[in-house]
């Protein structure tokens, strides 16, 4: 198996690596988007926190049953269902934060062979714990880099439209 405590380490800082780049975000920024239909700073770390909600039943879910069948779930419509543009993000990072700590401990104490078991997604096909962690750790690696980049995007200075 590729290297388990370097993949949990990596799964680990997740958070920490979001935290980094959402360091001074407040007011109009945490709204900006670069486009409409895209997600804001704020959507984007409530986003995070219930994803690893759902991970973390669906980790569980794999150790604990046999081929479990992992349903699919509509992110567009949690966003708007459970009001992410209205979460706070400095709870919605401590609750990532918080539910990552509990996974990843979680996770240390498995023996290397848990790791080939495996879940039936929905829309993915069967995917191992290895495989789900894996998708964890880039999934908040890549949303930090998304804000970083919205962050920037906001920093940019704006163009007037032709009617201002």
């Amino acid at each position: 198996m590729p290297d388990l405590p370097a993949l949990l380490e990596r799964f680990r800082r997740g958070p920490e690596f979001l935290a980094v780049v959402l360091t001074g975000v407040h007011g109009e920024e945490e709204d900006f988007v670069r486009s409409p239909g895209k997600w804001s700073i704020r959507q984007i770390v409530a986003h995070l926190a219930d994803a690893e909600l759902v991970a973390a039943q669906r980790m569980r879910q794999v150790i604990a049953e046999e081929n479990p069948t992992l349903v699919a779930y509509d992110q567009d419509a949690w966003a708007r269902n459970l009001d992410y543009a209205r979460r706070k993000p400095k709870q919605s990072l401590e609750t990532f934060r918080r539910i990552r700590a509990e996974n990843y401990e979680f996770l240390k104490a498995l023996p290397e062979s848990a790791f080939d078991r495996a879940g039936s997604h929905t829309q993915l096909g069967k995917k191992t714990l290895f495989q789900m962690v894996e998708g964890l750790a880039a999934h908040a690696e890549s949303h930090a880099r998304q804000v970083q980049e919205i962050r920037e995007a906001f920093k940019r200075p704006k163009t007037p439209t032709p009617n201002s």
